[in-house]
């Protein structure tokens, strides 16, 4: 029988959340269970999750909520670490849709933090030897220096989780392997409705 793979996973928490999770039923998302399912012959070690808190908004108000209730699901699993960036508003003008003319100014939310996050933990477990395999969640292109550090200067296999819906090209040209999220496996990834932590009992968000 070959040795499983010692395996870290990194989950782009937004480039995830938009690619294949927003608007579907499947945002109850158990990260353990896709990776397994994705992954088989591999002994996932650790799952990274980055993302950064968002803030309720009038026209959703529950956002906020739901998130620290989805955390709070994704801390059950056993060697789930939650790394946080930020968010950045700032106001810019921008032109208005034909057929309207001139300008509006709006405020534009950006993440902020997590590419640079995933790319300091990818690298600093490579050095620390923490992982044989370490498999990317995202197809956000800028990670491609970190991805080419640690498969040509440490030597390690990288595998790409591509939650988008076509596969970056310089990702999936750098990689040794890219494995697509398709809706089916999402739906057999999933929470059970309620669970519990030292807390309590806990359920899945109803209007999600």
């Amino acid at each position: 029988m070959s040795k499983l793979k010692k395996t870290v996973i990194y989950v782009d928490g937004f480039n995830l959340y938009y690619g294949c999770l927003k608007g579907t039923p499947y945002r109850w998302l158990d990260l353990f269970k896709l990776s397994k399912l994705l992954l088989p012959s591999h002994d996932i070690l650790q799952i990274k999750y980055f993302t950064a808190l968002v803030t309720a908004r009038p026209s959703n108000p529950d956002q906020a909520t739901r998130q620290q209730t989805y955390l709070r699901a994704l801390q059950t699993i056993p060697n789930l670490q939650i790394i946080y960036g930020h968010f950045l508003s700032h106001e810019i003008t921008m032109p208005l849709a034909p057929p309207r003319s001139g300008q509006v100014k709006v405020i534009k939310t950006e993440e902020k933090g997590s590419d640079v996050n995933i790319a300091v933990h990818l690298v600093a477990d490579g050095f620390r030897n923490a992982y044989d395999a370490a498999v990317i969640v995202s197809n956000d292109s800028d990670l491609l220096p970190p991805i080419k550090f640690v498969k040509e200067e440490l030597g390690k296999l990288v595998g790409i989780l591509n939650p988008q819906k076509h596969p970056s090209v310089v990702l999936a040209n750098t990689a040794h392997f890219v494995k697509n999220i398709r809706p089916n496996v999402l739906k057999n990834s999933q929470f059970p409705a309620s669970l519990s932590d030292s807390k309590g009992v806990f359920s899945k968000p109803t209007q999600w």
